[in-house]
């Protein structure tokens, strides 16, 4: 009885652990997001996060640690989103058509998670290249798009030849970029690009400049 007791405890202790770290995590997301690595405080994050920031230290050995977990969940979950993808039996040209939105609706949804990025390539990675998890960053869509670019090939749609790692980083590159930075462009360019009008004629124009490529 006495061992079931504790069993229980136990777990309701690890229980609260972790919704403890990931009430943590999605605090720090969102001031990292906000003010960059240099600029976050612990307290600021220990303050959002309703902790106190004692316990911070207790879970992550520092700030540069916790940016790297919460840069981790954000590609974990990006890839977990694309591995979600229902690409089996559609047409080349709509899975095509399918990958760019998805890509265009993931980071429109989760700016913060761009915000992110930015800045880890402003420190050049440091932190991302010492990930143990490195692996898992990397894109399904990568081999998902070579399947469809022969099964194009093949039914004689798209032109032959195409590289899927660089046509995954031209679609990536056409939509992250436009929303990444969508306040300096309006501002040079005098033009709202995050009205939802702005948003659509987007996400067509990647689409058909993609399709121009591909189609034979």
């Amino acid at each position: 009885m006495t061992d079931s007791i504790n069993e229980a405890t136990q777990g309701k202790r690890t229980r609260n652990a972790k919704r403890t770290q990931q009430t943590i995590l999605v605090a720090a997301r969102s001031v990292f997001a906000e003010q960059g690595l240099e600029g976050a405080r612990l307290e600021d994050i220990a303050e959002r996060a309703g902790v106190d920031k004692r316990l911070i230290y207790y879970y992550y050995a520092s700030k540069e640690e916790l940016f790297l977990c919460v840069l981790e969940e954000g590609y974990l979950e990006l890839r977990q989103a694309e591995r979600e993808l229902d690409l089996e039996g559609q047409q080349p040209m709509d899975a095509i058509r399918r990958i760019i939105e998805f890509s265009w609706r993931f980071y429109n949804e989760h700016p913060d998670f761009m915000a992110l990025v930015n800045n880890e390539n402003l420190h050049r990675a440091r932190y991302l290249a010492t990930s143990a998890r490195l692996p898992e960053f990397r894109s399904s869509l990568v081999d998902s798009l070579g399947r469809i670019l022969e099964q194009g090939r093949v039914d004689g749609v798209f032109r032959g030849g195409v590289d899927p790692v660089q046509l995954y980083f031209t679609l990536v590159g056409l939509t992250y970029f436009y929303l990444a930075n969508q306040h300096t462009l309006s501002t040079i360019h005098g033009r709202d690009l995050v009205t939802p009008k702005a948003l659509n004629e987007r996400l067509s124009h990647v689409t058909e400049v993609i399709l121009g490529y591909l189609v034979r």
